[in-house]
């Protein structure tokens, strides 16, 4: 009997605390809606992911260097680097014209991607920051047109 009773509370332990941090990931209303994120999902592994990794780790190891050809190298999109510094506005700016014009290797998507595709890609790779890192991102101005 009291093996079942420490069992039965190791447990619901395990349950409530699975349960609790589940409920800390994205709790803040976002711009965009989950399916949005789905959508992007696809489109993100398509597209982003060779060079920004599969959940947005990025692939260099000193993504803020130049590398030997004098351009930087694609940044981490997940919150090490700086993409939640940077508005909306930016970012689709920057998915639609690529990032040659900052120094970077990024090709434009614009005759990839339409504007709803891009924000989806957004909405993606904006799943991977917790919600103190959206929340400075909206401080900072994210939603500002």
């Amino acid at each position: 009997m009291k093996k079942l009773t420490i069992y039965l509370l190791m447990t619901s332990i395990i349950f409530f605390t699975a349960c609790e941090s589940k409920k800390e990931q994205n709790t803040v209303e976002r711009w965009y809606t989950q399916d949005m994120s789905q959508k992007g999902k696809q489109l993100y592994q398509n597209n982003c992911a060779s060079c920004h990794g599969f959940r947005g780790q990025g692939i260099a190891k000193k993504w803020n260097e130049k590398m030997e050809n004098g351009k930087y190298p694609p940044p981490p999109l997940n919150m090490e680097a700086h993409a939640w510094h940077h508005p909306l506005k930016a970012l689709r700016f920057t998915i639609q014209n690529g990032g040659k014009f900052v120094g970077g290797v990024m090709p434009s998507f614009s005759n990839t991607l339409n504007t709803e595709q891009t924000d989806n890609v957004i909405a993606h790779f904006q799943d991977f920051w917790n919600d103190d890192y959206y929340n400075e991102w909206l401080k900072r101005g994210g939603l500002t047109k």
